[in-house]
């Protein structure tokens, strides 16, 4: 699904001292399953997320998802693959603080009505939100809570990629291992990306990216 090649990132350009994000190097990724990106604050991990879902864009180098060159297409196709075929979840939430619980859900539905309804509800319940939750706004609800809706945002219109930043870091140890729980099962039909300094949420992943001073370091 993702093809990487010699992929760099360096912040700060137009200063004397350069920050070197990615340091060039080659990646491969498959079409399904659950892969951990770990490494230290620093690494690199979250950055390449963020080149691989077009939130960014590499200094150098090449990223091919499904046959297209990320860096070689316009913002209104970033646009469009971000809505239809990617989904997010970042260590805060950023849910719409006057939306409730449900709306902040389905207001990135795709598809609106009935059925993202039903989804939403059924995502609801596997991430453990009681239905009295459901119609609260984000400052009635625990940390927990909002990081638990906006995964079940993430996942509403069945993205082909979800990229998820820390999103076990607002969680407690319960929720945590549910929370990986469904992302485990969503990815064995798609590809779960999760970008994290625990290691013990990655015990059922695929395959783990270890990163180091903005290198793969196995």
């Amino acid at each position: 699904m993702f093809e990487v090649k010699n992929i760099c990132m360096i912040y700060d350009m137009n200063t004397d001292v350069k920050t070197h994000a990615l340091k060039g190097f080659d990646l491969s990724l498959p079409d399904k399953g659950l892969i951990g990106i770990i490494g230290p604050s620093g690494s690199g991990k979250s950055t390449l997320m963020y080149c691989l879902s077009t939130l960014k864009t590499p200094t150098d180098g090449s990223i091919v998802y499904n046959g297209t060159e990320l860096t070689a297409i316009g913002n209104t196709e970033k646009e469009r693959l971000r809505r239809k075929e990617f989904g997010f979840i970042f260590q805060k939430h950023y849910l719409v603080p006057y939306m409730t619980a449900m709306e902040n859900c389905l207001v990135a539905a795709v598809q609106k009505g009935t059925e993202a309804q039903k989804k939403a509800e059924a995502f609801f319940r596997d991430l453990g939100l009681a239905e009295k939750e459901w119609n609260k706004k984000p400052a009635k609800l625990s940390g927990g809570q909002c990081q638990r809706v906006a995964i079940a945002r993430a996942m509403i219109n069945d993205p082909k990629v979800i990229f998820a930043d820390e999103p076990t870091a607002s969680l407690d140890h319960e929720n945590a291992f549910n929370v990986m729980k469904i992302l485990k099962k969503y990815s064995e039909d798609r590809l779960v990306l999760v970008v994290t300094h625990d290691r013990s949420i990655l015990t059922d992943a695929d395959r783990i990216i270890e990163m180091w001073d903005g290198e793969i370091s196995r």
